[in-house]
């Protein structure tokens, strides 16, 4: 059974679960299978469904990659940044792709035609009441055991963004919290700051 096939009979409204079973589980090539237009991330080998973004969680992504881009330019850096859709190979593992709203990438080996091969220095998601359970678990999880350095998760019902730095010199249960109102900062990046709500 191709994995278009598999969608096609999968519920529709279901959109945070894997979908029921494969022998063995999906692979990229599944991912790869799919038409024009669907998206999914693979974890494990367990299949997940993306849903189309809204105004606000595209707003939040346009504002955080321009701010991003422009503070890596003011300070001659070598990163990049890239916005989803944008695989990430986190391992050399075919039962893997992620497509986080937002990548920053030091490393140019990592950098492939196909997208990013190893681990991102920093990963932004920002979650919707159908993916806040998978980003704080086993995306925050996989994230964390496979080498990225930072991870932020913006929370637009709460409006609230939590930093969770993996690096074991400062890294703190739970994150650090920050309102849309407050200057989100970063251990990553020193010098970066942005209140959420002066743009949205």
């Amino acid at each position: 059974m191709s994995a278009a096939t598999h969608l096609k009979e999968f519920p529709a409204h279901i959109k945070d679960f894997p979908t029921p079973v494969k022998k063995d589980g999906f692979t990229c090539d599944d991912i790869r299978a799919l038409p024009e237009g669907k998206r999914a991330e693979l974890i494990n080998g367990h299949w997940y469904d993306m849903a189309t973004p809204n105004t606000e969680h595209q707003r939040i992504v346009s504002v955080l990659t321009w701010k991003l881009c422009s503070h890596i330019e003011d300070h001659d850096g070598d990163c990049q940044v890239f916005p989803a859709p944008y695989a990430v190979f986190l391992t050399e593992s075919e039962k893997n792709w992620l497509e986080p709203d937002i990548i920053v990438v030091c490393d140019p080996d990592k950098i492939k035609e196909d997208g990013c091969h190893g681990a991102p220095d920093l990963v932004v998601e920002v979650t919707s009441p159908s993916t806040i359970k998978r980003d704080m678990g086993v995306k925050l999880m996989k994230y964390r055991t496979d080498g990225v350095k930072e991870y932020w998760l913006i929370n637009p019902d709460t409006k609230t963004t939590s930093v969770f730095s993996f690096d074991p010199d400062v890294e703190k249960v739970g994150g650090n919290q920050f309102a849309f109102t407050d200057e989100l900062t970063s251990e990553l990046y020193p010098a970066f700051s942005i209140r959420l709500s002066d743009y949205l």
